[in-house]
């Protein structure tokens, strides 16, 4: 039976609490400023991708959720699959500089590769699908080209497809440095900390809205350097200050600093979109009671115990300690009721055992003060929120065995649609 040269992995979502927005370069994506983000854990979202080099395969292929696309629409695509391509030509002419033996060596830079993608959460909805998506298909070549370059060497190459997928590359809590060298070589992805140092902060994910959304973040920031003067003070002075303090935030376990600039970098992005001309609005109405409730939550504890971010879409990213998560699992449940046609579990999958059954989701609420605070609020129309996902800090990309391939034995997908 013939080798085969085949990587799999799954690649984690990450959502920023200090917001890259805006390029000074597009072709490379260096951005305008530094970031900083939260990995979230893959048992709850994460992107799969299958890749096969062989030199049987016509040309390279790819199949996202099962679906065939055209490989040559995506230059940015292109560009990482072709910078991979040649880290990997450059290990192969080292290894016969060294004296390996040609037949040894490889020659996988010049075969064609069928990649093969899965998301299991909705794609373009505001949950950062192509960080993770390209962040699995850097990771995923770099061990099927066994590459030695680090990982954050290999951000470089997850940025020149998306920018946020350098984040990616890591777990934990994970600084993307802007860099100022034209070429690029100093914008890379470094991790903070790692998802043992505050395994006690959780998220909330309120999806409102699972369709893609009608401005890209490649279309919307590059707008928004065009036209918005806030933007450019926001890059001048309120970054840089505010990247300090969160590193020594999350270096300290300071939650309530790391939430309070957590939600006023999201407020600030959004307000330099909507000083962008004409104005973006990622946010809807849904969106903005949340960031209420959680205020109202916070007004009524006595402190900052919740923390609210947006990214370019209108799902919302709710931070809080393991202590404080019972309380607003069961206030959004209650204020955000789910559709009659969608199953309990299907809303809220209890992964962290909230409820002692299915059947109280959206029904119990156990402090006085929450259902205080619940009821004030009242309830929003059944399906505002589409369902919640409960997750934690996660670790970066995970290397998977052969057995749990996208692809089959003739190298395609194995849920491929027509």
């Amino acid at each position: 039976m013939s080798t085969r040269y085949e990587a799999t992995v799954t690649a984690p979502v990450n959502i920023a609490v200090i917001k890259y927005w805006g390029k000074r370069d597009s072709a490379l994506i260096l951005p305008t400023n530094s970031s900083l983000s939260v990995t979230l854990s893959q048992d709850h979202l994460s992107t799969r991708t299958s890749i096969r080099a062989s030199a049987d395969f016509g040309k390279d292929r790819l199949w996202l959720n099962g679906v065939e696309e055209d490989i040559a629409a995506s230059k940015r695509l292109i560009n990482s699959i072709t910078t991979a391509r040649k880290l990997r030509a450059a290990l192969e002419q080292k290894l016969l500089a060294e004296g390996a033996a040609a037949e040894t060596v490889v020659p996988l830079s010049k075969w064609s590769l069928h990649v093969c993608s899965e998301n299991n959460f909705p794609t373009a909805a505001g949950l950062a699908s192509s960080a993770s998506g390209y962040a699995a298909l850097v990771k995923a070549l770099g061990v099927l080209f066994d590459l030695p370059q680090s990982t954050s060497d290999l951000s470089r190459v997850a940025r020149v497809g998306s920018g946020s997928a350098c984040r990616s590359m890591f777990g934990g809590f994970v600084a993307w440095q802007a860099g100022v060298s034209d070429d690029g070589h100093d914008s890379f992805a470094v991790q903070v900390a790692d998802r043992q140092h505050w395994p006690e902060l959780q998220a909330l994910i309120l999806v409102a809205s699972d369709k893609k959304k009608a401005i890209s973040s490649t279309a919307g920031m590059q707008t928004t350097v065009e036209t918005s003067e806030l933007f450019a003070e926001r890059v001048r002075s309120v970054v840089p200050k505010r990247m300090e303090a969160m590193q020594r935030a999350i270096s300290e376990r300071d939650f309530g600093t790391f939430a309070e600039i957590t939600m006023r970098d999201s407020n600030q992005f959004h307000a330099v979109c909507l000083d962008t001309y004409p104005p973006i609005s990622y946010m809807n109405d849904i969106s903005r009671s949340i960031v209420s409730l959680v205020h109202a939550f916070n007004a009524a504890r006595g402190r900052v115990v919740a923390a609210y971010t947006y990214d370019a879409g209108p799902n919302a990213v709710i931070y809080a300690l393991k202590d404080d998560m019972r309380d607003l699992v069961e206030l959004f449940t209650y204020c955000f009721p789910r559709e009659e046609s969608t199953l309990p579990d299907a809303f809220y999958p209890d992964s962290f055992g909230i409820f002692d059954s299915a059947n109280q989701v959206g029904q119990r609420l156990t402090r006085p003060e929450v259902a205080q605070l619940a009821e004030a609020a009242g309830k929003f129309p059944a399906g505002s929120v589409r369902r919640i996902i409960h997750t934690e800090v996660g670790d970066g990309p995970r290397v998977l065995a052969v057995s749990e391939s996208l692809l089959d034995d003739a190298g395609m997908p194995k849920r491929a649609k027509e």
